[in-house]
Formats: C-alpha cells, sequence, structure tokens
C-alpha cells in the first residue's frame, strides 16, 4: 500500500517521541512495543537493542543537521544573489526550520541534548556537528564578507562565535517554549532582530 509506515519506521518513530518525552533510560523497549502494538520480539528483528535505536536517532540528526548549511563551493554564487544581512536572515530561518520547526527533529533535538551529559556520542554531536561545523561555516562566511568590504576588519572566527552563540542559546529556548506550548512570538522576533543588530554593528 502506497504512503504506509514499516514496521521499522513504526518503531523508530515511537522511540523518538517517547524518548523526547521521557528520556532514554525511563523508555523501556516494553514500553514502546506497547505503543506500537507489536510483541517485543518483533522489536529485535529490526534493532539489537535500545542502545541501537539511539544510534538511529543520533544518525539522523547528523543527517539532518548537515543540509543547514550549503556546500562550501556554493557560497561564492550564493554570496552574488543576496546581501549579507539577507545571507545571515536566511541561514537563521533555516537553522530553525531544520531544528525547531519539523515535528520530527525538534523531537530528536530534545533527544540528543537530554543525552548530552550521559552519552559521548550525543555531546560529540552537540560539540562538532552543531556547534563546531556551524561556527566553521560561519567563519569562512564573514571572511567573504570582510573580503568583499562589507564589514569592519574584525576576526572571522570571532564573529562567527559573537554572531551563533546567541543563537544556539535563543533555539534552546525556543525548543523548550515548544515542548511546553507556550508563544514562541516574542523569541522568534529577538532572533530576527539578533541578526539586524549584529550587522548593523559590524558593516563598513
Amino acid at each position: 500500500m502506497v504512503g504506509s509506515i514499516s514496521t521499522k519506521d513504526k518503531i523508530l518513530n515511537t522511540a523518538i517521541d517517547l524518548f523526547s518525552r521521557s528520556s532514554f533510560s525511563a523508555v523501556s523497549i516494553r514500553d514502546i512495543t506497547r505503543e506500537v502494538g507489536i510483541k517485543e520480539s518483533s522489536l529485535y528483528y529490526h534493532f539489537k537493542n535500545k542502545d541501537e535505536l539511539l544510534d538511529c536517532i543520533f544518525e539522523i540528526y547528523r543527517e539532518e543537521i548537515k543540509k543547514v548549511c550549503p556546500p562550501f563551493e556554493d557560497l561564492d554564487y550564493i554570496l552574488t544573489q543576496t546581501t549579507p544581512e539577507q545571507f545571515l536572515q536566511q541561514g537563521l530561518q533555516k537553522f530553525k526550520s531544520y531544528i525547531c520547526d519539523s515535528p520530527r527533529m525538534s523531537k530528536i533535538s530534545r533527544i540528543v541534548s537530554s543525552e548530552q551529559f550521559s552519552h559521548p556520542q550525543a555531546r560529540l554531536i552537540i560539540l562538532n556537528d552543531l556547534y563546531e561545523e556551524n561556527i566553521r561555516f560561519l567563519e569562512v562566511v564573514f571572511a567573504k564578507f570582510k573580503d568583499l568590504g562589507y564589514i569592519q576588519d574584525f576576526p572571522a572566527r570571532l564573529l562567527a562565535i559573537e554572531y551563533q552563540y546567541p543563537v544556539f542559546s535563543m533555539i534552546t529556548q525556543y525548543l523548550i517554549l515548544q515542548f511546553e506550548q507556550q508563544d514562541t512570538a516574542e523569541l522568534e522576533k529577538l532572533l530576527q532582530e539578533h541578526v539586524e543588530f549584529f550587522f548593523h554593528k559590524i558593516k563598513k
């Protein structure tokens, strides 16, 4: 049947939902299979154990986070099509849409965040895939902005850190408000204003 979901995907989606609402350690295999409506033995046909489920979830996050930044080889062309401020605004919206606005990725982001102090792979993903890769990309972007004469001569890595770390903080706050089903409009406005304020301070 077209559009049907495989048992493996049902198990994975259920695990994502349960882990994000509680925690990895608090959810049992029995909890997952009960929610899916299968026997425990059926789960082991698709996943060796609960740890393998978590590894799959981490891999989904890593693959999705790669899509946030365009390839380095496309940067020069992209920067000819937008102003620096437009580029940063579009990048922020893309970052937010991948991390927060996709219901599945929002849940997975909560799982990665909640596991960072108990699971080495979660720490590695946050430090490298999320933080360092984004900073490295923005370092290249700000260096190009300098070469094009758009911004003042500040160290590119410092600009990347000063710009992105408030975004990381606000995105974390956004995820919490989203989980609590609270209004995020004010925070979304702050994110947009952050781009405007930052670029105003560094432009020539």
